[in-house]
C-alpha cells in the first residue's frame, strides 16, 4: 500500500511542475520516486519513508541550486512592471495629501492613485518620482 501511496505522489508531483513550469515541484517528484523505490525492496516504517522523502528532496534540491542560479545570472533579471515604474516621473493631477485622501498623478498617460512618502502636501502640478508601487496606488516624493 505505501508504494501506491509514493507512485501516486510521484505522479502528482510530476503533474504539477509540468502545470506550473517554475520548478517547484520536481524535487519532491525525485523524493518521493526514491522514496517508492526504497518502500518496494525494504519493509521502512513511515517515520522512514518520510525521513527518506526529506532527505532525498533536500539533496536534490541542494545539488541543482547552484545550476538554476548561474541560468538566472546568465538570462538576466527581468523586473515586473510594477518595478519598472519606480525611479520614474509622473505628474500630479490631484494635489496629494495624506490626511485628506487625495492625490492622483499621471505616468505615461495613465492615471494613479498616489500617496506622498513622507506625509507631506505635494500640489496639483507639481512633478514628482515614484519611489514605491503599492497594487495601483504610487507612493511619491517631490523631484528636487
Amino acid at each position: 500500500m505505501d508504494v501506491l501511496i509514493w507512485a501516486i505522489l510521484v505522479v502528482v508531483f510530476v503533474i504539477v511542475e509540468i502545470a506550473t513550469v517554475q520548478l517547484v515541484s520536481v524535487w519532491f517528484a525525485a523524493g518521493a520516486l526514491v522514496t517508492m523505490i526504497s518502500v518496494y525492496f525494504f519493509d521502512i516504517p513511515i517515520i522512514g519513508q518520510l525521513g527518506i522523502f526529506i532527505l532525498t528532496s533536500s539533496v536534490c534540491l541542494l545539488i541543482t541550486m547552484p545550476f538554476i542560479m548561474k541560468k538566472r545570472k546568465e538570462k538576466g533579471y527581468i523586473p515586473t512592471n510594477s518595478e519598472l515604474e519606480i525611479g520614474k516621473t509622473a505628474k500630479v493631477i490631484q494635489e496629494i495629501d495624506f490626511d485628506k485622501g487625495t492625490g492622483r498623478v499621471t505616468l505615461d498617460g495613465v492615471d494613479w492613485s498616489a500617496v506622498p512618502e513622507n506625509g507631506e502636501v505635494i500640489p496639483n502640478g507639481s512633478i514628482v518620482i515614484i519611489t514605491q508601487v503599492n497594487g495601483a496606488k504610487l507612493t511619491v516624493k517631490p523631484k528636487i
